[in-house]
C-alpha cells in the first residue's frame, strides 16, 4: 500500500453550541498533541480531493470526545457544514512509533502466514476494540477470519516483506462441528 500523506485523527460528529464549535470523535492515541499542531485537515477521507486546512482556534478534550473551534467557523450553520468530515494531520506530524508498532494503514494488505508457511489470506480490515485490535483476514475462499492482535497469536509482523506470521489459538481456525439431525 502506498504511504498516505495524511493520517486520520478524528471524525466531526456535529456542531456544539452556537459559536462554531464542533464535536469530534477522537481516533488517535495522542489527542493531547492536537492542540499543539495549529492546523488540521478536513475532508471526505484520506487522499480525498476535497481536503482543506483549518487553523485551530480552541481545543477542549473530554474523556468521550473533543470540542474544536476553527478560525473562520463562527456559527452553528458553518459548523454544521463540517459534519461527518474526517479530521487528519500531515503524516510528518505523526507521533514517532516505538519498535514493533505500526500504523493501521501499514497492516492492511499484509499476507498472513501460519508457522508452517501456509497463507491464510490478507488483512482486509483492523477492528479496534477496547481490549485489543482484531484483524479481519480475507482468505482466497470461504468466510473471513477474525484474528486477535495479541502477542500469543501474532508472532512477527514484517511490513517490508508484506507478511505477518501468526500462531492461532486452539480452535480459532477449526470449523464448528455441525450437529447431525436426528432421524
Amino acid at each position: 500500500m502506498e504511504n498516505p500523506s495524511h493520517l486520520i485523527i478524528g471524525e466531526v460528529l456535529r456542531p456544539h453550541g452556537i459559536h462554531g464549535e464542533v464535536r469530534v470523535r477522537i481516533l488517535t492515541d495522542h489527542p493531547e498533541r492536537i492542540a499543539q499542531l495549529g492546523t488540521v485537515y478536513l475532508g471526505s477521507g484520506v487522499g480525498a480531493k476535497d481536503l482543506k486546512p483549518y487553523s485551530l482556534e480552541k481545543v477542549r478534550l473530554t474523556p468521550e470526545y473533543g470540542l474544536f473551534k476553527f478560525h473562520g467557523i463562527d456559527d452553528r450553520n458553518a459548523a454544521d457544514r463540517l459534519r461527518q468530515r474526517t479530521m487528519m494531520i500531515d503524516i510528518e506530524n505523526a507521533v514517532p512509533l516505538e519498535a514493533g508498532e505500526f500504523f493501521l494503514y501499514q497492516l492492511i494488505g499484509l499476507n498472513v502466514l501460519l508457522e508452517d508457511g501456509r497463507s491464510l489470506g490478507h488483512i482486509a480490515e483492523v477492528i479496534e476494540t477496547g481490549a485489543n485490535d482484531v484483524y479481519v483476514i480475507k482468505p482466497p475462499e470461504g468466510k473471513d477470519l477474525l484474528i486477535p492482535a495479541i502477542p500469543d497469536v501474532v508472532l512477527k509482523t514484517d511490513v517490508q516483506a508484506g507478511t505477518m506470521l501468526i500462531r492461532p489459538l486452539p480452535g480459532l481456525l477449526e470449523e464448528p462441528a455441525r450437529d447431525e439431525p436426528n432421524i
